[in-house]
Order: structure tokens, then sequence, then C-alpha cells
């Protein structure tokens, strides 16, 4: 299993099987419990513990230009939980880019989209790639789909 995490309120969570088949995608969950229950479900229902689940979450290490102290003070802490509700169920975690997992998709640079351009073509790209998931595919899951594909065919050598 592969899991695939966009952090911030505005992200959220997808896990594939190994081959390429979406066990679950939601928004984030809105709190620490809520995260935590979550992971633990997607343990429990796949019956996939330790070294068989892997998750890839995007390497977030900055505010957003613009954004208060206090807003990246949030976002940081709410990184910080998903990272522990992580590693409290012993599921090892990467991080990767946004700049890294996106150039995979072969979709040009970010630069030359509007910010709400650029989620568009990247939710059109989650459309394409699991098109049976429909409305499921919203602009705050389509990047942790994404990042959970780029996951998996990380973890199967492709």
């Amino acid at each position: 299993m592969i899991i695939g995490i966009d952090p911030g309120k505005n992200g959220g969570i997808a896990v594939l099987d190994d081959s390429g088949a979406v066990a679950s995608v939601d928004k984030m969950p809105e709190t620490p419990q809520d995260i935590l229950a979550y992971l633990r479900d997607v343990q429990q229902r796949s019956g996939v513990f330790g070294d068989a689940v892997t998750c890839y979450m995007e390497a977030v290490g900055f505010g957003m230009p613009g954004q208060s102290s206090s807003a990246t003070a949030k976002f940081a802490r709410h990184c910080g939980q998903l990272e522990m509700a992580l590693l409290a169920l012993g599921i090892p975690t990467n991080t990767v880019t946004p700049q890294k997992w996106e150039k995979t998709y072969q979709l040009g640079k970010s630069s030359g989209y509007s910010k709400t351009e650029w989620k568009n073509k990247l939710k059109a790209k989650a459309q394409q790639l699991f098109p049976r998931l429909g409305k499921k595919i919203t602009l705050a899951t389509a990047d942790c789909l994404l990042i959970a594909e780029y996951g998996r065919k990380k973890e199967i050598g492709g």
C-alpha cells in the first residue's frame, strides 16, 4: 500500500495498492485525532502493517508568500501531527518536493500558470490517471492522488 499526502487544511490523503487501484481518497481529516484514526483505519482495512505500507508526503518547509507567521506556525504544527501519526503507526515516510513529483507527469512548470490554472491542470491529470473516481477527484484530492502514484512508481522501480 502507498499513502500519498498533500498536507494542509485543503489537502488530502490517498491510498493506492501496488497495482495502482485506489483503496481510499479523502480530504484532509480535520483534527490530529481524526488523522490518526483515518490512518489506523487504512491499516486495519487493508490488513497491511509495517513495511508493507509506505507514505509519500509532499515536502513543505516554508510559509507561503504573504502568509502570517501564525498561519505558518499552524501549518507547521499540522505537518508535525501528520508525521507523528505516521510514526506512531510505524509507517515509513518519504518526503518529496512538489517540483520533483510534478515533474514526473511532464506538465511543464507551474510558473507559467496562475495558481488556479495549475491546480486545474493537476486535477485534469489525476482525472486522466484515475477515471473511475469521478467526482472524488477535487482540487483537494488531486495532488494526494498524484503523490501516491508517484510513490507507487518509485516503490516498484518504475
